[in-house]
């Protein structure tokens, strides 16, 4: 794959899935991102990239030596069936879509503040739905 350049454009929506698992597009943007002549600008990939891989049970960083690799997504889809637990698919989407600003630990609050200084403006409390809103905001564009 390409690196990609994310000081210039978000990586794909929170809600766009891969092989039906949300977050995997925008984690492989960011990993791209990571790659040698790209940019992540502000993105990282601790948060809920490694969230991800933690519920569907897959080391951040081999994932990201998969998509140094691959040539398409399919293809980190088709590593992903056999070195992930797919029966956490369910359980990692739902997560998702079901965590909310709510669930931010007192602790944590002022990091989420700084992250994601729109938030109160987003269509939801639901965090997928602030991200998302978050990249408009940041790019001044709803892709």
């Amino acid at each position: 794959m390409e690196p990609l350049d994310l000081s210039v454009h978000p990586p794909r929506r929170p809600h766009d899935r891969l092989d039906g698992l949300l977050m995997v597009p925008r984690t492989i943007d960011k990993m791209r991102a990571f790659l040698p002549g790209g940019n992540p600008g502000a993105y990282k990939i601790e948060g809920f990239s490694t969230r991800l891989c933690d519920i569907i049970g897959v080391d951040p960083e081999e994932l990201q030596a998969v998509v140094a690799k691959a040539s398409t997504d399919e293809d980190v889809a088709g590593w992903l069936r056999q070195h992930a637990d797919v029966s956490k698919y369910k359980a990692a989407n739902d997560y998702f879509l079901n965590r909310s600003v709510e669930d931010i630990l007192p602790e944590n609050r002022e990091r989420f503040n700084r992250n994601y200084p729109h938030h109160r403006e987003a269509p939801s409390k639901k965090m997928i739905d602030i991200v998302a809103h978050d990249d408009e905001v940041s790019f001044g564009t709803a892709h």
